[in-house]
């Protein structure tokens, strides 16, 4: 069984998966939508990953701001968890997404990926980022539980 990892952006949904052994995180595409409320094929798409991949679980990012607090971003992925747990029937865990999106520019720098095409990677790489942040923390809780 594997792990969906989510970065819900605008007009774009990043799309990473784990591997069966849930230890790395992989993006595997981005979901473009020409409006943020029209979520109907974005979510018709991820049910179609989740039985391909066979995935239990959903980590969804949280954008918060610098100071910990909840805006308008993360009040909307709060929402769109309480679908998607609706649609799926699957667990959805959300994760602090703070300067993922930071990280994943910087890591494409260091890959010498041009800037105009930067865009095209950002959200893949971000919600790879978000899923293996949330498997670090999770083998660590099973390493310190079977102690």
């Amino acid at each position: 069984m594997r792990i969906m990892g989510l970065d819900y952006g605008a007009k774009t949904m990043g799309v990473a998966i784990s591997d069966a052994l849930q230890i790395t995180a992989q993006g595997i595409e981005i979901i473009r939508r020409e409006r943020e409320n029209k979520l109907r094929r974005t979510l018709a798409r991820i049910e179609e990953l989740l039985v391909a991949y066979d995935v239990e679980k959903i980590v969804l990012g949280l954008p918060k701001h610098m100071n910990g607090s909840e805006g308008e971003r993360a009040q909307k992925s709060l929402a769109l968890k309480e679908t998607l747990e609706r649609r799926t029937g699957l667990p959805v865990v959300m994760w602090d997404e703070r300067l993922t999106t930071v990280s994943a520019d910087k890591a494409m720098i260091e890959a010498g990926i041009r800037r105009e095409n930067r865009k095209e990677y950002t959200d893949k790489i971000a919600a790879a980022l978000i899923l293996q942040g949330y498997l670090d923390f999770s083998g660590r809780e099973k390493e310190a539980d079977s102690e």
